[in-house]
């Protein structure tokens, strides 16, 4: 059975017809064309297809399109308006990709680590609660553990995530 829902996908409204047992991914990549989510393990445990979704970081393989009619999707692809986010920026300058698969999902996951951390979202690693989050390298790791690379570009990826989170 198809549904129609809208999406709003960096910042453009498309409309289109889904079954009900589509992922956000495939609705994404396969309906909409937008391939900077991507398709790695399909079951929530590489992080690949992290999006930010109604601005908190989601892992869209586990989404159905259908619950998310209205949603507004920002990829990786999506950011930087005028230009490179700072983000993208900091994982240029520090190489935090090598092969690339991951880096869509290891950037927006980042982007939208970095905005919990401002809201001061304590993780299982926070050893103050009512402090304000100290963001040191044991930090940054759980907090993007769930975003695997393959080829091993994590010393990149933390000074990447580092650098941006001293702004």
């Amino acid at each position: 059975m198809d549904i129609e829902i809208d999406l709003v996908v960096d910042g453009t409204t498309h409309s289109l017809s889904v079954d009900t047992r589509t992922t956000l991914l495939d609705a994404l990549r396969e309906r909409l064309q937008v391939i900077s989510p991507k398709k790695g393990c399909d079951h929530g445990q590489c992080g690949t297809c992290t999006v930010l979704l109604d601005g908190r970081r989601h892992l869209t393989c586990l989404a159905l399109a259908v619950a998310h009619d209205g949603a507004e999707v920002v990829t990786a692809a999506g950011l930087g308006s005028d230009g490179l986010h700072p983000v993208q920026r900091s994982f240029l300058t520090h190489d935090g990709y090598q092969c690339g698969y991951c880096t869509p999902g290891q950037v927006c996951s980042a982007v939208g680590m970095l905005d919990e951390v401002a809201q001061g979202h304590p993780s299982h690693v926070t050893e103050d609660l009512t402090a304000e989050v100290d963001l040191d390298d044991a930090e940054i790791r759980e907090r993007m553990s769930g975003n695997l690379c393959r080829c091993g570009a994590y010393p990149g990826i933390l000074a990447a995530v580092r650098e941006a989170a001293r702004g």
